[in-house]
C-alpha cells in the first residue's frame, strides 16, 4: 500500500485509480474505486502534512550530515546552508501528491474502510468501472 502511495496511485484499488488530475490538482475521489480520499477524521490532512515534513526534515538532516563529512576539517557552513535552504523550498512542493497517498495508504493500513466507506465508494464509481465487478476489491 505504501508503494501504491509513494506513486501517487490509490492505495484501496490496488493502485489501479488516481487522487490527482494534475501535480498539485487533487480530486475528491479516486478516479477508479470512487473511495473518497479524505476519511471522516478531524484533522485528517495533518497526517499528509506530518508526511511531509518528515520526508522534507529527513532530507535536510541527511544532506547536512553528508556536507559536513565530505568537508570536514573546514566545514563549509555557507554551502551546505544552501542546499538545506534550496530543500526546505524545494521539497515539500516536490512531494505534495505523494504525501497525501501515502497518508491515505498508512491510515487504510491502520483503520480498515468500514462498510459504509466502501458503499459510499461503491456509489460513486464511473460508470464504465461499475460494468466491470473485477476492477476493485
Amino acid at each position: 500500500m505504501l508503494l501504491r502511495g509513494a506513486i501517487r496511485r490509490c492505495p484501496l484499488c490496488a493502485g489501479k485509480g488516481a487522487f490527482f488530475d494534475g501535480w498539485f490538482k487533487r480530486n475528491e475521489r479516486c478516479h477508479t474505486c470512487g473511495l473518497l480520499w479524505q476519511r471522516k477524521l478531524e484533522g485528517f490532512e495533518l497526517g499528509s502534512m506530518t508526511v511531509n515534513m518528515i520526508l522534507t526534515f529527513g532530507t535536510m538532516l541527511v544532506s547536512m550530515g553528508i556536507g559536513v563529512a565530505l568537508s570536514y576539517p573546514d566545514i563549509a557552513v555557507v554551502p551546505i546552508f544552501a542546499l538545506v535552504v534550496g530543500i526546505a523550498v524545494v521539497m515539500p512542493c516536490a512531494v505534495f501528491p505523494m504525501t497525501y497517498s501515502i497518508w491515505l495508504a498508512v491510515d487504510l493500513f491502520m483503520r480498515a474502510p468500514e462498510p459504509d466507506e466502501l458503499a459510499d465508494a461503491a456509489a460513486h464509481r464511473p460508470y464504465t468501472e461499475m460494468l466491470d465487478p473485477n476492477t476493485c476489491s
